[in-house]
């Protein structure tokens, strides 16, 4: 997959680039209803014989349009997207920086300049979408934009239980833990991608070593808690149990950041500076203070049967 960085005014020539299907959004998640899309573009392109296309949007319209901070962490930062998307066969990502000056483009603007000028045959995208300043431009006004010069279709909402799959219900599952929730709405576990770092090495001391994950900026973490998870080396994922938090037993002032801690179940090597990946399964408990060091040993023993039972389960199922 080819990765191509657009800034406003962009300089490519339509004439020097391939047609294609081209799926817009800026898919934060990559949950069902963004695949949907996305595969949607795959699948013409393949019927009319031209390339695959992806454009997406960074930063997040939101913090140049100053509805939320200068920061906006992430289900899936643009690597983490890039990643999934290249798993899926797409050809082309094009990743348009998005800022005042794109903002302020009319609708039929950024329809002529991002889409018919990228020699764009067919358009994909969910019936949410809108383009152009104000968000003015939707899928309804698509085809007044579009003047004939290139198809489209809208790809209606999907629903699960009723409710709408979206990032905005992935990142509420998020903020209550509910990493299982999450599972259906994606289509595989929540992950997240990080470099093992040194910690205090409190785990160690009670017997129960752990890997610090650090290096996590840009992606939405989930609550404080203990949870069951996968940690992914070089590609090998091992089960254990990870706590999210500030580690009350241990700290009577609140650190500034959670620290993320994954104990492994029957693991000895080393692995620090290692790139790893954390796959969420399941909220065991939430984070609470211990009268001490035995009380929580007991629970972390009690935490890692709970996690064992849990992947045992799975392995039962499949």
């Amino acid at each position: 997959m080819e990765i191509i960085h657009l800034q406003h005014p962009h300089h490519l020539v339509r004439e020097q680039l391939p047609p294609l299907s081209m799926a817009l959004g800026y898919f934060d998640g990559m949950h069902l209803g963004h695949q949907k899309v996305i595969m949607t573009a795959k699948r013409i392109a393949d019927e009319l014989g031209v390339k695959s296309a992806v454009m997406t949007f960074d930063p997040h319209p939101s913090v140049v349009l100053g509805k939320k901070a200068a920061h906006v962490d992430m289900i899936t930062p643009l690597e983490e997207k890039a990643r999934l998307l290249k798993e899926r066969g797409i050809d082309f990502l094009y990743v348009v920086r998005f800022d005042r000056d794109f903002s302020n483009l009319q609708p039929e603007e950024f329809v002529e300049q991002y889409i018919v000028n990228l020699n764009v045959k067919h358009v994909v995208a969910g019936f949410d979408f809108s383009y152009g300043k104000f968000g003015s431009g939707t899928m309804e006004t698509m085809k007044e934009h579009a003047k004939d010069k290139c198809e489209y279709t809208v790809v209606e909402k999907l629903e699960d239980e009723g409710e709408k799959v979206s990032s905005t219900l992935i990142r509420k599952f998020l903020q209550e833990g509910r990493v299982e929730n999450i599972q259906k709405l994606l289509g595989r576990c929540y992950t997240i991608t990080g470099r093992v770092v040194h910690g205090e090495k409190r785990g160690r001391e009670i017997g129960f070593p752990t890997a610090n994950v650090g290096e996590v900026d840009g992606y939405m973490i989930p609550r404080t808690g203990v949870y069951a998870v996968e940690l992914g080396i070089n590609g090998q994922f091992y089960e254990g149990v990870c706590n999210i938090g500030y580690k009350p037993t241990f700290h009577d002032k609140k650190p500034e950041k959670p620290t993320i801690e994954v104990h492994i179940f029957d693991f000895k090597n080393m692995i620090y500076n290692e790139k790893v990946v954390v796959k969420w399964h399941k909220l065991i408990r939430k984070e609470r203070k211990f009268s001490g060091i035995e009380a929580l040993v007991s629970q972390i023993n009690q935490d890692k049967r709970e996690a064992a039972a849990y992947f045992a389960s799975l392995k039962s199922d499949a």
